[in-house]
């Protein structure tokens, strides 16, 4: 049996101070509390004594959760206006004391095509001098402006309200597939934002821009692949990478330090994700921690957290800015968190790592032929990772019936295993913790007032799986279905997987013939949904043999394919693919590991020490035998000067208060659906809440349209 597991590593913590409560970080008004990205509050209505009365306050139902929808929003509040996004992406604002409707915003009815909806994970707020009042957001491939008052687009901001953000980026975008996630942060009266785009080869770049918050027009542009004569051009040994190579995008948001004016954004890994033959080299400023000039875009420092990635090692959140004591002074700090579980303490001003970080040895053997794999990778060696990294024989889930764990144990065998940074290969490289994370998009919560960091973290292996695909042109002549496997496998296949089944985020295609028909289909890869990008690249004779391949259209099949010829591109005819995104499981569905699966920890960046760390979650059927597992979880915590770490994320409905000193859980509560979001806690009128997004839609749990509110 497994039992619930605390180190209490150090017996005494951080007292309170009795000094007055910070002023600042009393409000919601921007996405992950404030631009440190620290996730803290400082009121103190609800404390460890009275957190147990929390009752629901209200509820607000946006009535258009659909199957597969998520809510992932950390909502803004200002004053007594609560901004959100519903699953099918309307803006919306409410009252923050009682959850009634002042207006909503539906893109749809002015895109005049079918939107996109992408994932949503909040707003911007801008206001100057308590006027103008904006609320900038993203639906598809458009960046609204909305009047935050009144629920309409601001005519003066872009095209009468919106700027389609495939403009100003150098060339023509318009075929590709480029939206924004997370919301951009305000410097001035600029807007900074960063981008979605495709994973694979023949993705859009993911450079970072900043608008005039007024006009919308384009003031500066960083180009995170650099091109001919800007700083981190020679990291790509291939000198026209810059024109053909995308992602190193900017999709998880910002922090920024207003008094010295810097921008820290966390960058992605540079496409395809797995086969870097085409883009030898370290690849600046893929897998960065940026800091630059908000004002300007100019750069000023930075930090690659992962040389030539080839595991889709993204830095999924922005860094925290906190102050931390070294050698009995404070020091401006920067923090960021890994997929991996590494945790980086860099300088602020200079990027420079506080404490050493040494460039460890990988093994290379065992690349994919073309490949050119990174010899060294940066381990930081003042904390120790906050989740495990290796999985070997002795680390297999023993909870399982005997025959369910040799069937684990014989897969395992066949994998390469044992530590980070093994390369992709034909056989299966374990990736450990997964692709989710480590941490992952919702991030750590930091308290400035004891310099202790919490952050809740995945420990799911995955199998990464690549198959030799043909590099040959398309043959003169093809049947749909010929064309259509062809395609699917160019196209989908590392998202859904040779079988179609699907995996991670990515929803089987078995039988989807029940679910659209060819129309319906063709609309859906014309404009994207969610996860999956819209293929504007494909032509209609394309789309239509990819329909006949999936929804296995009978007399179709063996019809002639006729599609316009394009120019076969060396960069995007890679000569390997993935299988897509496939979690190790047993056969009963569970981690191929040992428990804890989802783990909360706090730790101490003053003195890397774990204080303490728990399970996050649990499966009832393991629960009710007093096994605590921990689940997979998405959306971060919030923690409160009233000595309170608030977190849903679970895969088990439930939102938690735990003690922040010793990790004790106080309270908890089932919800409608999921919390996949990180809560926001503010004050009106001297009363404080704490609310909650439940939209499920992830690991196969059912989708919400409730945004809950809790108060005493």
């Amino acid at each position: 049996m497994v039992s619930r597991f605390r180190y209490l590593l150090i017996a005494s913590t951080f007292i309170l101070s009795c000094k007055s409560r910070n002023s600042t970080h009393r409000t919601w008004q921007v996405y992950g509390g404030s631009k440190e990205n620290i996730h803290y509050s400082a009121l103190t209505e609800l404390d460890t004594n009275n957190v147990s009365q929390l009752k629901v306050a209200w509820a607000y139902h946006t009535g258009d959760s659909a199957e597969r929808t998520q809510i992932q929003v950390n909502p803004v509040v200002v004053g007594q206006r609560l901004y959100g996004v519903s699953p099918q992406l309307k803006l919306f604002a409410v009252d923050a004391a009682t959850g009634k409707v002042f207006w909503v915003f539906d893109p749809a009815k002015l895109s005049g095509s079918p939107l996109q909806v992408n994932a949503c994970r909040g707003v911007t707020y801008y206001e100057k001098e308590g006027r103008e009042q904006r609320i900038f957001y993203t639906a598809g491939s458009r960046l609204y402006c909305v009047d935050a008052t009144q629920g309409t687009p601001v005519p003066a901001f872009g095209d009468s309200g919106f700027v389609d953000l495939h403009r100003d980026m150098g060339r023509n975008m318009d075929q590709l597939d480029i939206t924004s996630t997370t919301p951009g942060i305000i410097y001035k009266d600029l807007l900074i934002v960063g981008t979605r785009v495709g994973e694979a080869a023949g993705a859009a770049p993911g450079y970072i821009r900043a608008y005039d918050v007024h006009s919308g027009k384009l003031t500066w542009i960083f180009h995170t692949i650099p091109q001919p004569g800007e700083e981190g051009y020679d990291s790509w040994e291939d000198t026209t990478a810059w024109q053909h190579t995308g992602g190193a995008n900017s999709w998880a948001g910002f922090s920024l330090d207003e008094e010295k004016e810097i921008v820290f954004a966390p960058v992605g890994s540079a496409t395809d994700d797995f086969y870097g033959g085409k883009r030898k080299g370290n690849n600046l400023f893929a897998n960065c921690v940026l800091a630059l000039d908000a004002a300007t875009g100019k750069r000023i420092w930075h930090f690659q957290t992962v040389h030539h990635d080839l595991w889709d090692r993204d830095l999924p959140t922005a860094p925290m800015l906190v102050t931390v004591t070294k050698d009995g002074k404070k020091v401006p700090a920067l923090v960021q968190v890994t997929k991996t579980g590494f945790i980086f303490l860099l300088d602020r001003y200079t990027g420079v790592p506080l404490y050493p970080v040494t460039e460890r040895p990988v093994p290379a053997d065992t690349a994919l032929p073309g490949e050119q794999v990174s010899p060294t990778q940066p381990v930081p060696t003042f904390f120790a990772p906050f989740v495990r990294q290796s999985l070997a024989e002795k680390d297999l889930n023993r909870l399982v019936p005997d025959s369910s764990y040799a069937d684990i144990r014989a897969r395992l065998a066949t994998y390469k295993t044992g530590q980070l940074f093994i390369p992709p290969s034909k056989e299966g490289t374990v990736i450990f913790p997964g692709f989710d994370g480590g941490a992952e998009w919702g991030g750590p919560a930091a308290d400035p007032e004891t310099g202790i960091m919490y952050v809740n973290a995945s420990e799911m292996p995955w199998i990464l799986t690549m198959v030799a695909a043909g590099t040959a042109p398309a043959p003169a002549k093809e049947t749909q279905l010929q064309a259509g496997k062809r395609l699917y496998t160019a196209n989908c296949m590392s998202c859904h997987g040779p079988e179609q089944k699907g995996g991670g985020a990515f929803p089987s295609l078995v039988n989807i013939q029940t679910k659209y028909s060819d129309t319906t289909f063709m609309q859906l890869v014309a404009t994207g949904r969610r996860m999956m990008p819209a293929f504007k690249q494909l032509d209609e004779a394309e789309k239509k043999a990819l329909a006949v391949f999936l929804l296995k259209i009978k007399g179709a099949e063996q019809t002639s394919f006729m599609a316009t010829r394009k120019n076969d591109d060396a960069y995007t005819n890679l000569p390997y693919h993935t299988t897509g995104y496939n979690k190790f499981l047993t056969k009963e569905g569970y981690p191929a590991v040992m428990p804890p699966w989802g783990t909360l920890s706090a730790i101490d960046l003053h003195t890397g020490a774990l204080l303490w760390k728990d399970t996050l979650g649990d499966y009832p059927e393991l629960k009710a035998k007093g096994i605590h597992s921990g689940t997979e979880n998405y959306g971060g915590p919030v923690v409160t000067a009233g000595g309170l770490l608030f977190i849903a994320a679970t895969a088990d409905s439930k939102f938690r208060a735990f003690n922040k000193r010793t990790g004790q859980l106080l309270w908890e509560t089932d919800l409608p659906a999921c919390g996949f979001a990180t809560p926001a806690v503010y004050e009106v009128a001297g009363k404080q809440y704490v609310v909650i997004a439940c939209g499920g839609g992830k690991l196969g749990k059912k989708s919400g349209d409730t945004y809950l509110a809790f108060s005493l």
